[in-house]
């Protein structure tokens, strides 16, 4: 009991309500500052993802990171996360997903932007994220190390829990398998996708994320064909409660906000310094190229998988409301209790019977699967920064981090849920920190890169960067290649 209460303890640290109001003001200052990028240059995001990658370079393709980045981005946090922000703060913590995702979309732009400048090559992969472009940029090699390790233990350890939980607890409702046969299963097949190193991990990707996410829209959008006159007062309900405007919701309008923007956050990542070690990854000519294709990743995350998750749940009235206390504010639902995967379940099974539990839990397989495929590999990159040329040494922290997340998807699956989503806010929390201080102390790189973008497109040039150009020094990368 005690390590649940230390456990409970710092999320409210983490959390604090300051993370909040620092989530929500650099995505705000970051939108303005580039003019709206995430919207001005919504049609080149598209265009940007299916550049064709030289195969005699290093890195992966355009289509490859955006994968890798949707990978990591769409979970859990995509099923299980929309439902528990409901549960939590109401139907209108979906619009304060919604804004924390389109401000987000500047700050993920920012720093992955940030990523490619001050990239690294290791042996035949690109290598970077936020512990280079702090050590590169600031000049603060602690506090990149700090980051390094907060990237370790987050995903390979606390966020794993988090997701192999949400699938293990799907099937268990589904099918009445036990969690611990889940666990082996998921730990085996994981491991063998991941002693393959970054190649293995894109291709895989590549494969399944873009047919996960058709598949789970094409569902989606079904369940909705038959509710087609329930939509607009579902909207209407979730912009009156995000306000506090609603008689119900009301009474709980700062949890409407706190759980909107803290699961929009674990879902989307903007911010959180993960994806940016993903955007590094890529062969691009510019910077800025990759800082796009990560901004509309967050789009596809929260915009669209989440929001068909929330109407659809909304629209069949298959949800419950509780207090931070755990006491029911609202109770549509009484067969469901706090099973909150099974809000979405119990949704499409209104609709399609007996079809809902079996589709989730396939649904979170998939998408849980992809996800622990990027947290190792933001883990791996992390390892690969602290040991840097001392390879023998980084070979061995790879090994051990390989037993490491393996271990923690086992463990995840047969612990509680309340436990395994604390242990996961604490990972996204304390990497959350780190990365918005070092963007917001470097994002001034980021903008001059684009305004060099934007001027070199306007000229009718293919873009290149030239960090000495623009006064950026450390970006050794840029100077050795001709990317």
């Amino acid at each position: 009991m005690l390590f649940e209460d230390i456990v409970a303890f710092l999320v409210k640290i983490v959390w604090s309500p300051a993370l909040i109001v620092v989530c929500l003001f650099g995505g705000l200052l970051f939108s303005i500052l580039t003019r709206f990028v995430q919207v001005r240059r919504f049609k080149e995001m598209i265009q940007l993802l299916f550049v064709k990658k030289n195969k005699e370079k290093s890195g992966v393709s355009s289509f490859q990171a955006f994968c890798m980045a949707i990978s990591g981005r769409v979970g859990t946090g995509n099923i299980v996360g929309v439902a528990t922000a409901i549960a939590f703060g109401g139907p209108g913590s979906i619009f304060w997903m919604w804004i924390i995702a389109f401000l987000g979309a500047s700050s993920a732009f920012v720093e992955s932007t940030l990523a490619q400048i001050y990239k690294e090559k290791h042996g035949q992969q690109l290598r970077g994220g936020p512990s280079y472009y702090i050590e590169k940029g600031l000049h603060c090699k602690w506090l990149a190390i700090a980051f390094a390790i907060s990237t370790i233990a987050g995903c390979g350890f606390l966020l794993p829990s988090v997701q192999s939980n949400g699938v293990a607890s799907a099937f268990n409702i589904a099918l009445g398998i036990e969690p611990i046969y889940i666990g082996v299963a998921l730990s085996l097949v994981l491991g063998f996708v991941i002693i393959g190193g970054v190649k293995r991990i894109a291709n895989v990707a590549e494969v399944i994320a873009p047919f996960m996410a058709i598949g789970y829209m094409l569902v989606a959008l079904m369940v909705l064909s038959f509710h087609w006159d329930k939509i607009p007062g579902v909207f209407a309900l979730i912009f009156q409660s995000a306000f506090g405007f609603h008689p119900i919701y009301g009474a709980i309008i700062g949890s409407t906000i706190m759980w909107g923007v803290k699961r929009g956050i674990f879902s989307n990542e903007a911010g959180q310094g993960s994806c940016p070690i993903i955007a590094a990854a890529a062969e691009v000519s510019h910077p800025v190229q990759q800082g796009l294709v990560q901004a509309f990743s967050v789009y596809i995350d929260t915009l669209l998988i989440c929001t068909a998750t929330a109407v659809m749940i909304l629209v069949t009235g298959m949800y419950n409301v509780f207090y931070e206390s755990g006491l029911l504010l609202v109770e549509n639902a009484p067969a469901l209790g706090n099973q909150y995967v099974a809000f979405t379940q119990g949704a499409i099974d209104k609709v399609f019977p007996g079809f809902g539990n079996l589709f989730v839990a396939s649904a979170l397989l998939f998408f849980v699967f992809t996800t622990l495929m990027a947290y190792y590999y933001y883990a791996e990159t992390s390892i690969v920064y602290l040991f840097g040329k001392k390879k023998k040494r980084g070979n061995y922290g790879i090994w051990g981090l390989r037993i490491l997340i393996v271990l923690a998807v086992f463990y995840g699956s047969i612990k509680q849920a309340t436990l395994a989503w604390q242990l996961g806010d604490i990972g996204v929390g304390l990497m959350a920190w780190i990365n918005l201080i070092a963007i917001f102390l470097l994002f001034p790189k980021a903008i001059r890169s684009l305004k060099d973008y934007e001027n070199q497109k306007k000229k009718g040039i293919n873009p290149s960067f030239d960090p000495d150009k623009l006064r950026i020094p450390k970006a050794d990368f840029w100077k050795k290649t001709d990317i």
